[in-house]
């Protein structure tokens, strides 16, 4: 072939064939061993092993790290040259375009083979001489025509994702949808090693995931790749069945129906005399043939109680998720001898009361160490099984709860003792007194010198810079999903100087003081563990009066006489829920005070008992809501049982 104007040939190599001008035989390749008729061709590996010019003098054993394999050691297959259009098993419609590290000799071996059968003979080998090869790479996608059908159908894309495996496939295909310009569904979506492999059928679709590529931040910090190429339509949709082969199918149904039993056999449907002889080739692992199946279930026999679907190869059950609206009211099914690999797939049946399941003989029965385990994780998905692959089950447990029930409500703070209680809310006044003044340098005090302070939020679902969150993404140490030990160890703040400057990069805040709940968890004589929860809302920022909820985990030693020291400091904050957010802030804080005001009258003295005593309130907040209300009792006991209803006391009212 010519050099592309590169250079001349001169000379001529062992057994006439040519080399470049001025290019001497590279030494330490091994060449091929002719046959009598064939020619010499060079070893052309990459990364080669032995007397290379990178490595002179040396040579390795075996394969090298880059080296693609030999000839001799893959399944070749011929290129047909009379056709452009690559073969259905070959690597490059499916990995045209950017390519994978892991990928990259597996398409050297597809694309290149310098021993390769000729595709023409010797005589006819001149003709060749001037025609260039040109390898183009990152096409633009209406340039290729690899995957267009018949005229009038559009073209189908495979869609890759590279590493995809390892986020959940719902939030993956989420995230895409939520960023991606043209809306799609997805076709054929399952894991392949560790990637996301589905299909597409349009053109703007395949673009359009093509430019969202690295576009979208995964919760590890990656950026999610995306590469769209054109394919063959997928097996399942290639061709959709003829008016007449439906009708035909269900003629062959309806001899496989029982309708005493209301039972429906599809067992090793493909095989049906009936359908070969009218050249159907009903194979239930397909789109086409398993939803006109459910179709005809549906407008047919929607009291369907039985179904046989054993030996039909099914390996997914995606095609099948329609099943419980099409025939409600299934009790027993039977999947056995197929290849399904995990249990996962019966997550799609998980809305149908199965009394009886057959899965024997198919490769997701390995997956259990043992019996229990295997029934344990199909009755998790139905609880109501009685007879799993022919063996009775045990009796489910169930409970028969005749009317509703309700949570009971949830206990206000506690406190081990009196003292403790008044200590930790002077503690906790004085703190956040501080914290929400704007200027948080004044909490170097309530620090112990070596104290540790950590912060994080739930593992995002969404786009992290989307969520509501995102002020507190970038400093969340979750270790649940945070593995990387040098990234937890930077995001631990050590010493009092680093904890009080990280709490000062926060977003301004004000608590709600009424809202907070303490537990103590723990109390000696020189520790003091509890935790404190409330809400906030911020008062700067881009999500200025956003409530949020938080908890967050004291470990404080004693300083002093009547004062405390954290030492460690966990912060954990969330979206705070519909009934905190009704709740926050709906009544200003009650001035500090141990004991009612002694100026009150004996009058008020015995009012404000009372008022105590029958609205379950302590004295404070009976004092305050009498105050309000303009020591009126009777106007003050229906303030109080309006407030009531409409859940706007907190909490710490009812504390004694």
């Amino acid at each position: 072939m010519a050099d592309g104007g590169k250079g001349g040939y001169s000379g001529k190599g062992p057994r006439g064939r040519r080399r470049p001008e001025g290019r001497r035989p590279r030494r330490g390749l091994r060449a091929a061993q002719a046959q009598p008729g064939q020619n010499w061709e060079h070893d052309d590996r990459v990364g080669g092993g032995g007397g290379g010019r990178n490595f002179p003098g040396r040579r390795r054993k075996g394969r090298g790290p880059f080296r693609g394999k030999m000839y001799s050691e893959v399944n070749h297959h011929q290129r047909n040259w009379n056709n452009a259009a690559p073969s259905p098993r070959s690597r490059l419609e499916e990995e045209d375009g950017d390519v994978l590290m892991s990928d990259a000799h597996d398409m050297l071996r597809s694309r290149y083979m310098p021993y390769g059968q000729r595709p023409m003979r010797d005589r006819e080998r001149g003709s060749l001489s001037n025609i260039n090869l040109t390898v183009r790479r990152n096409l633009n996608v209406p340039d290729r025509s690899v995957s267009r059908g018949p005229a009038g159908k559009k073209a189908w894309f495979k869609v890759t994702i590279p590493y995809g495996r390892k986020y959940e496939k719902a939030w993956l295909i989420s995230a895409i949808q939520n960023i991606c310009s043209v809306p799609f569904t997805p076709v054929e979506l399952h894991y392949s090693s560790n990637r996301v492999l589905f299909h597409v059928e349009d053109v703007a679709v395949a673009n359009a995931l093509r430019q969202v590529s690295r576009k979208i931040v995964a919760p590890d910090g990656y950026k999610v790749v995306i590469l769209a190429n054109p394919c063959l339509p997928p097996v399942t949709v290639q061709r959709e069945l003829k008016p007449e082969e439906i009708e035909q199918l269900k003629v062959c149904m309806s001899k496989r129906y029982n309708g005493s039993q209301q039972a429906l056999d599809l067992k090793n449907i493909h095989a049906d005399s009936d359908l070969v002889a009218q050249n159907i080739d009903m194979v239930l692992n397909r789109r086409t043939c398993m939803q006109a199946v459910l179709q005809i279930i549906q407008d047919n026999i929607p009291e369907l109680l039985s179904l046989n679907l054993s030996e039909n190869k099914l390996y997914r059950l995606d095609d099948m998720a329609d099943l419980p609206q099409k025939a409600p009211n299934l009790k027993i099914l039977n999947l056995s001898h197929n290849q399904l690999k995990t249990d996962r797939e019966l997550d799609k049946f998980k809305a149908l009361k199965l009394e009886e399941l057959w899965l024997d003989s198919n490769p997701l029965c390995d997956n259990f160490r043992d019996q229990s385990t295997y029934i344990s994780a199909i009755r998790e998905r139905f609880p109501k099984l009685l007879r799993l692959d022919g063996h009775e089950l045990p009796p489910p447990i169930t409970f028969d709860v005749e009317t509703p029930t309700t949570l009971p409500p949830t206990k206000g703070s506690y406190f081990c003792s009196e003292g403790l209680k008044v200590l930790i809310g002077q503690f906790l006044q004085q703190y956040y007194a501080i914290y929400d003044s704007g200027d948080r340098q004044g909490l170097l005090d309530a620090y112990h010198d070596g104290a540790c302070c950590s912060l994080s939020i739930p593992y995002a679902v969404q786009n992290p810079a989307r969520s509501s969150l995102v002020e507190y993404f970038k400093s969340s140490r979750n270790v649940k999903k945070l593995k990387d030990p040098t990234m937890r160890f930077r995001l631990l703040k050590h010493t009092k100087l680093n904890v009080v400057a990280f709490l000062s990069e926060l977003p301004k805040t004000q608590h709600d003081i009424n809202s907070f709940v303490v537990d103590v968890c723990a109390q000696t004589s020189t520790l003091l563990c509890f935790t404190l929860h409330g809400v906030f809302k911020e008062v700067d920022g881009r999500c200025r009066d956003s409530v949020r909820a938080f908890t967050r985990v004291f470990i404080a030693v004693p300083v002093g006489h009547n004062g405390l020291c954290i030492v460690n400091d966990q912060l954990f904050i969330r979206k705070a829920s519909n009934m905190e957010i009704r709740k926050a802030f709906v009544m200003p804080a009650p001035t500090p005070s141990s004991s009612p005001v002694p100026t009150l009258t004996a009058e008020q003295q015995e009012m404000l008992q009372n008022f105590s005593l029958q609205s379950g309130m302590n004295l404070e907040w009976s004092q305050k809501c009498l105050l309000d209300n303009d020591w009126d009792y009777t106007k003050a006991a229906h303030a109080y049982t309006q407030l009531k209803a409409e859940q706007k006391i907190p909490e710490v009212a009812f504390i004694h």
